[in-house]
């Protein structure tokens, strides 16, 4: 059965590589992104796109009304966009840290606030972390803006999985490892990663 699904961050990477397969397996997408250039390139009839700023509230407002007068029902929200500061944390400012939070944890919580009255029972609300966010995983310097707001996000999905449970909505975290992408190879230029988006979609 066909779903009605809603990605972030699809300009690029792994949004990108998703909003392709999953549009491509029959399903309807929505894709949210600043840039919608990439997503409308693909021209696929599965695929509608909204200029969206997970920052912004006037996005947020927008997309509540496309979602009550279009689509009335979403069955699966990915929040896949990120953003990553590498800093040492000498240098690191509040900015840096408050940049990456409203990002990466409270655009995250304000989306779900707005899509979650349109979920009905057995929907999925899926949040794509990393391992950098894992207590006891393999850290790196310069990221602790990024992990920790990443080990942020993976409470904030289990907190909700316990609040939503009576509902049926399921809230689960993908905790990646290295993926080749974009945000990966501008913070790191040297570094590649073994895994494409294309592999983790």
């Amino acid at each position: 059965m066909a779903k009605k699904i809603i990605i972030t961050g699809t300009s690029r990477g792994i949004g990108l590589a998703l909003a392709k397969q999953l549009a491509e397996a029959g399903h309807q997408v929505l894709a949210l992104s600043r840039n919608e250039t990439p997503i409308q390139a693909l021209k696929h009839q599965g695929i509608q796109s909204l200029p969206f700023d997970i920052t912004s509230r006037t996005s947020l407002g927008q997309l509540s009304i496309f979602l009550k007068e279009q689509w009335g029902r979403v069955d699966v929200l990915i929040h896949n966009a990120g953003k990553l500061v590498n800093k040492p944390f000498e240098v690191i400012t509040s900015s840096d840290f408050l940049s990456v939070y409203e990002v990466n944890v409270f655009g995250v919580a304000h989306l779900t606030q707005v899509v979650l009255p349109f979920m009905p029972t057995e929907s999925h609300v899926v949040a794509i972390s990393s391992m950098g966010g894992v207590q006891g995983s393999l850290k790196f310097s310069g990221l602790a803006a990024y992990s920790s707001s990443k080990g942020a996000l993976i409470t904030l999905m289990e907190l909700l999985a316990e609040e939503y449970k009576d509902k049926k909505i399921a809230f689960n975290t993908l905790a990646l490892g290295a993926v080749q992408t974009e945000m990966l190879q501008e913070a790191f230029p040297d570094y590649q990663a073994n895994t494409s988006p294309e592999q983790n979609g």
